[in-house]
C-alpha cells in the first residue's frame, strides 16, 4: 500500500480523557475521538478504549485497517514489553497495552510511547518545531511532561521513560513531590500544585478553584497569583536550561492546560531563561507556544509511521526532510 493510502492509527491516553485518530503519511487528521477515561479494572477500561478505536476507524470511509499504531501513554511504562502503570489509571498495573491493541487491531507494528514524547514528536512533525531538527516539548497541566526530539528522532531512552523533565529537582529544600524526591520542578510548576501553594498564601482559601482562575486573576493584577506563576515559571526555566545545556537544543516549545495562561506564563519563563541561561551555546534558547491542539494524537501516529519507515526517510511536513 503506498504512503498516500495508508494510514496510521494514533491514540493518547491519559488519567482524564482517552483519545484516537486515523492519520494520513502527512500529518492530517482524517478522523478523531475522544472520552473521559473511565474507573474501573483493567478490562473495563480497555473495553472503553476498544470502543473508541472501533468508532474513529468507522469514520473513515471504507474503515480499512490501519498500516501501524502508535500510542502515547502516561507513565511510567515498560516500552520493551509494552506494559503501562499510568499513575492515574488505577486499574492498569503493569497492563499489556501493546498485546491488547495488537488484538484488536490486527497484526500490525504497534509502537508504544510516553505521552510527553509523542508531544514533542506531534510539535516537531506539524507544530511549531517543523523548522527544526531538535527541540524539547513540554506539557504543563495537573503535572509537568515533557519529551525531546534530537536530530529529527524522538529520545526515549532505555526504559522508555527519558526526559521527565517535570521530575528534575530545582530545590534541595523544596517541597515534597509525589514522586518521592523534593523540590522537583512539578512541584511548584503544575497547575493543582500552583493553586494549593496560592491558597496557603492566601489567595481564594475558601473557594474550589482551579489553574485557569488562577492566570485570570494573575492576569488582573492579583499579586500573590502573579508571584505564584513566577515561582512556577523559575523551576521550568531551571529545568528547560538543565535540559538545554545537556542536550545542546534552541528550541522548547510548551502546551498544556497550564499553557493556555498565556503572557502570564511565557513572560517570567523566557525572563528566568534569559537569566539562567549564559552558556554561549544556549543564550539563543527560545521558548514558543504549542500550535496544535491535538499535538499527543499526531506525535502517536508518527510513531507509528516510523516503524514502518525505519530509515526515516519521508518528508515531514514544510520544512526539511525526517
Amino acid at each position: 500500500m503506498s504512503d498516500e493510502a495508508a494510514t496510521v492509527l494514533g491514540i493518547d491516553i491519559g488519567g482524564t480523557k482517552m483519545a484516537a485518530a486515523i492519520v494520513s503519511a502527512d500529518g492530517e487528521i482524517l478522523a478523531k475521538d475522544r472520552i473521559l477515561t473511565p474507573a474501573g479494572d483493567a478490562d473495563q477500561v480497555f473495553a472503553a478504549l476498544g470502543e473508541l478505536i472501533a468508532r474513529v476507524q468507522g469514520d473513515v470511509a471504507g474503515g480499512d485497517h490501519p498500516a501501524a499504531v502508535g500510542i502515547g501513554s502516561a507513565g511510567p511504562l515498560d516500552q520493551e514489553h509494552g506494559l503501562v502503570s499510568p499513575v492515574n489509571i488505577i486499574g492498569w498495573r503493569n497492563f499489556p497495552l501493546v498485546d491488547r491493541v495488537r488484538a484488536l487491531v490486527g497484526d500490525v507494528p504497534v509502537t508504544l510511547g510516553v505521552d510527553g514524547h509523542c508531544f514533542a514528536l506531534g510539535e516537531y512533525w506539524t507544530g511549531a518545531g517543523r523548522t527544526v531538527d531538535t527541540l524539547l516539548g513540554i506539557v504543563v497541566s495537573t503535572g509537568v511532561g515533557a519529551g525531546l526530539v534530537v536530530d529529527g528522532k524522538p529520545m526515549l531512552g532505555q526504559s522508555g521513560n527519558a526526559a521527565h523533565l517535570g521530575h528534575v529537582v530545582v530545590d534541595l529544600d523544596g517541597e515534597p513531590c509525589a514522586c518521592g524526591s523534593y523540590g522537583c520542578v512539578e512541584t511548584y510548576a503544575s497547575g493543582p500544585r500552583m493553586v494549593a501553594r496560592a491558597k496557603r498564601r492566601g489567595w481564594r482559601p475558601d473557594e474550589d478553584v482551579d489553574a485557569a482562575v488562577l492566570a485570570a486573576d494573575a492576569a488582573a493584577g492579583d499579586e500573590i497569583a502573579l508571584a505564584i506563576f513566577d515561582d512556577g515559571a523559575q523551576a521550568l526555566a531551571a529545568g528547560i536550561v538543565a535540559t538545554a545545556v545537556t542536550v545542546d537544543l534552541t528550541t522548547v516549545v510548551i502546551g498544556g492546560g497550564v499553557a493556555k495562561a498565556g503572557p502570564v506564563l511565557f513572560d517570567p519563563v523566557q525572563r528566568w531563561v534569559k537569566r539562567l541561561a549564559q552558556l554561549p551555546f544556549v543564550t539563543d534558547l527560545t521558548v514558543e507556544p504549542a500550535q496544535l491542539d491535538n499535538a499527543g494524537l499526531i506525535g502517536a501516529a508518527r510513531l507509528g509511521w516510523d516503524a514502518l519507515r525505519t530509515d526515516n526517510s519521508f518528508t515531514a511536513v514544510g520544512t526539511r526532510s525526517g
